[in-house]
């Protein structure tokens, strides 16, 4: 094969086979590209079989990417090698060993919004205020625990709050009726394969005799039970290369842990380290400004990007009056930039919370510039689509009460709440499913709607299958009945998810029930299901991770909101904001802007906002500031003749006997600005200089 095309580190990450191996992969250095080649060359030059070789990324679109560069490599061999994100593999697992784990084969796995119900229910059961307890939140630290490998019961030991405990209550009820209904959750399918190795040593060793080269893109954003399952299958052959880049780990809120690519070398003592830091994509002025900010994180690999692409344009930072008026900047560059012949498909506006983009798309909309807004509105979450999908589960798995509830009334069947109260009571005390426990009454024509479709399934295909659900159910025709926008809508989108199922059939022939539920529970919010590359994109910097544009404009960037006001006040939350902002400007292959507003009205509250330390991090030489007199006039509330034998510096925190502890987000001569939390989440900046020490 030929490898004349890598430059030397690249071509040593590739040839290094045996032993653990760390990639530390800078943006832009062509890792993918490594990790693609790296399992040609294993089959091809060492005769490594693909079955032997498990690849594990974070995106099912990765996985896919990965899988078409090597079967364009090496052809359809690369259909027998197992490429699949984390949760894919643990589907994998679970689907040839669900017996060992008390399941059955036609176990369904439920999305988040299905726990959630599913959570209200038991706390309203437990008589759990759900005004005072939220329960996303226990949902999330249910998910977290499981993250962590954590039982109920172990959980329990961690439990130090009113809220902990009642956490406790929840989870426990919660995975027993999750076994009852023969039902997983998404984060199930990592913790339960690490059950089933734990508890089952032959199996896990099966799985390391089978695996004899891992490799595990994105290193960095693994949480505990990801490494864990990598660290128990790497344990026979120590062949696990990683790779990734501490300085992109951005998922703190997720449960992932940087960490364990900075500990990779004491997991792993005899490991090689090879730094990629030739960047492909931007340019000079881009890479050394992104340099110039990360390395003021402390908790870092010492590592530092270059590239042999043209100087650029400097950056271009310009500081609006408000939040319109950013708008209306960011709008005008952009129609700048499409009258000079760039692409829509090229230009990205970047921001750190959703409910910024509100201001950008009314600028757009008032040009007609197409866009599209990532992460919005999720077509799978769309209620007509989850409906159609809970009349597809049931039909996989009659036990999943949880769907059987969303749909026993959909089309409207007249079944009121009384009478599934009373169906519920008859299961519970039967010991029975509630489809089971129909036996009279309009609900046993729901049954009987069922069981019709049910002698269908295997008849028919799936595209066929999904029409048949609209006929059969009435749900088609109620809709046209409706006669209205949102109905005709609603209709286009289930017809539409026929192109879907249909695009699967086409792709890999016949796809039964169970593999089409199976990935179409495994896809990511930020998969679009409709991907039209005509538009400019907006979206957050998270969502923006692993992708490139052209232009970007990075707005918002203002103390409290980037860095944002809930990570500020700690070194490791700041620094993953740094990180962050790193991520953002990395995106950028030729331009980037950097906008921020003096005043803004965000959430209902007005801010006057200092400027985002990040950009003080920027070595002039590689930025030109553009300000409007009213954005570039000082706030008021400033500390005045500071004690000159102290020296501050922005990112210094400081206490004050009234507020607290804050932290220094500007200093001029003898002026300190100094951030303080405010009670309702909003940082609040005050003056005066008597109470202020430095911490």
């Amino acid at each position: 094969m030929n490898l004349t095309t890598l430059n030397n580190e690249q071509l040593k990450a590739v040839t290094t086979t045996e032993g653990p191996l760390l990639v530390l992969a800078g943006a832009g250095s062509g890792k993918t590209r490594v990790l693609t080649t790296r399992i040609a060359y294993l089959i091809e030059e060492l005769g490594v079989s693909p079955y032997n070789i498990l690849a594990i990324t974070f995106t099912n679109k990765a996985a896919k990417e990965m899988k078409m560069r090597i079967f364009n490599m090496l052809g359809s061999v690369a259909y027998d090698i197992q490429i699949s994100t984390f949760h894919s593999f643990g589907l994998t697992i679970m689907k040839e060993n669900y017996a060992l784990l008390g399941y059955k084969q036609n176990f369904t796995i439920l999305d988040s919004d299905d726990t959630l119900t599913l959570i209200k229910k038991i706390m309203k059961d437990l008589n759990i205020d759900i005004k005072e307890y939220n329960p996303k939140a226990i949902r999330n630290h249910i998910s977290g625990a499981k993250n962590q490998l954590l039982s109920p019961e172990q959980y329990e030991n961690y439990a130090n709050t009113d809220f902990d405990s009642k956490v406790v209550l929840v989870y426990r009820i919660y995975q027993e009726r999750l076994k009852v209904n023969n039902s997983l959750d998404f984060d199930d399918l990592l913790m339960q394969p690490i059950i089933l190795f734990k508890n089952n040593i032959d199996v896990l060793k099966k799985y390391q005799q089978r695996f004899m080269y891992i490799l595990v893109d994105e290193y960095q954003d693994t949480n505990e039970a990801q490494y864990k399952m990598i660290k128990m299958l790497g344990t026979k052959y120590q062949n696990v290369c990683v790779v990734g880049d501490e300085s992109q780990s951005i998922y703190s809120f997720r449960g992932s842990n940087y960490r364990n690519i900075l500990n990779f070398e004491k997991d792993y003592p005899k490991a090689e380290v090879i730094l990629l830091e030739e960047n492909y994509r931007s340019t000079k002025n881009i890479l050394n400004a992104a340099n110039d900010v990360i390395k003021h994180n402390k908790e870092r690999k010492d590592k530092k990007l270059w590239t042999e692409n043209e100087v650029g344009d400097k950056i271009t930072y310009y500081r609006a009056s408000d939040e319109k008026e950013e708008a209306l900047y960011v709008d005008k560059q952009i129609k700048d930039l499409l009258s000079k012949g760039v692409k829509e498909k090229d230009i990205a506006v970047l921001y750190r919370t959703n409910a910024q983009s509100r201001n950008i798309e009314e600028a757009l909309l008032r040009d007609n510039i197409p866009y599209k807004v990532v992460g919005s509105f999720y077509f799978y979450n769309r209620r007509e689509i989850k409906d159609l999908i809970a009349y597809l589960k049931i039909l996989y798995n009659t036990d999943d009460d949880l769907n059987l509830l969303r749909i026993i009334n959909v089309p409207k069947r007249g079944i009121g709440l009384k009478t599934i109260t009373n169906l519920q009571q008859k299961a519970n005390d039967l010991g029975v499913s509630l489809y089971d426990a129909i036996s009279s009454g309009k609900e046993l024509e729901f049954k009987k709607t069922i069981e019709k479709l049910l002698e269908l399934k295997e008849k028919v295909t799936l595209t066929e299958l999904v029409d048949q659900i609209l006929d059969i159910t009435g749900i088609r025709e109620e809709l046209k009945k409706e006669k209205s926008i949102e109905a005709d809508i609603r209709l286009e989108n289930l017809e539409e998810f026929k192109s879907i199922t249909k695009n699967f059939e086409e792709q890999l022939g016949y796809v039964s029930l169970e593999e089409f539920l199976m990935e179409i529970s495994l896809v990511s919010d930020v998969e679009e299901h409709k991907n039209n590359n005509d538009v400019i994109t907006l979206m957050t910097v998270h969502s923006a991770k692993g992708l490139e544009f052209e232009y970007v404009f990075v707005i918002g960037l203002e103390e409290g909101l980037f860095p944002h006001n809930n990570s500020m006040f700690e070194l490791s939350g700041l620094e993953e904001e740094r990180r962050l902002f790193y991520v953002a400007l990395t995106r950028a292959k030729k331009r980037l802007w950097l906008v921020n507003a003096h005043h803004r009205t965000l959430f209902g509250m007005d801010s006057y906002n200092p400027i985002s330390r990040f950009i003080n991090e920027i070595s002039e030489e590689y930025i030109d500031k553009l300000q409007n007199e009213v954005a570039s006039s000082k706030t008021s509330m400033q500390f005045k003749n500071i004690d000159t034998s102290v020296t501050y510096n922005v990112g210094d925190m400081v206490s004050h006997d009234t507020f607290g502890k804050g932290v220094v987000v500007s200093v001029e001569k003898q002026l300190l600005t100094i951030a303080f939390p405010h009670p309702y989440g909003v940082r609040k900046i005050i003056s005066g200089h008597k109470s202020i020490r430095k911490d």
